[in-house]
């Protein structure tokens, strides 16, 4: 194991001496800012540590964050699946499908016996800006339920119908036919 050399002795002061406008940093432990564009003989005058023309000597020039020379950046390597309409896949056009989800958990500010559907949740604030986009709603088994609702949904996960119905509530779907089970 090495050992350390002990740096430059630091001479003790007074501690009155010590005072906020008398700080300043060790000597030689900031280097001076360099100064470009003062000339020929400064070391940086003509084209101030820019090179000759380009995007990086233009004022707010430089390339883009994560370029790489032109190389395939590594975001683009990355494998894709094929076709449109998978979730997993990049969703475009009309494959593009949105829901509204809302937890089992969320519906306890419902009183008993009370008809949850979309305009009711909207009316809530469990459901909100999607008057104009009008997507289906969702409901998940996120959280329990205390107490029977009929709830009225686009879709409903067979694990939160399972929730309702143990609670003495009743699931109706919007605008389909109820799945055969």
């Amino acid at each position: 194991m090495a050992e350390r050399t002990p740096g430059p002795e630091i001479p003790e002061t007074d501690p009155e001496d010590v005072r906020l406008d008398r700080l300043s940093p060790r000597p030689g432990a900031r280097r001076a800012r360099k100064r470009v564009g003062r000339g020929i003989g400064s070391g940086t005058g003509k084209t101030s540590g820019r090179g000759q023309k380009g995007l990086g000597a233009r004022s707010g020039g430089g390339v883009r964050l994560g370029f790489q020379g032109g190389q395939m950046p590594v975001y683009m390597q990355q494998g894709k699946l094929r076709g449109s309409n998978r979730k997993m896949s990049m969703p475009m056009g009309p494959f593009r499908t949105h829901s509204v989800p809302v937890n089992v958990g969320r519906l306890g500010v419902f009183e008993s016996g009370a008809v949850v559907d979309p305009e009711a949740l909207a009316a809530k604030g469990l459901v909100k800006n999607n008057a104009n986009r009008a997507w289906p709603v969702k409901i998940l088994a996120q959280g329990e339920i205390d107490r029977p609702l009929t709830v009225r949904a686009h879709a409903v996960s067979a694990a939160a119908r399972a929730k309702i119905e143990a609670a003495g509530g009743t699931v109706e779907l919007i605008g389909g036919a109820e799945p055969a089970e």
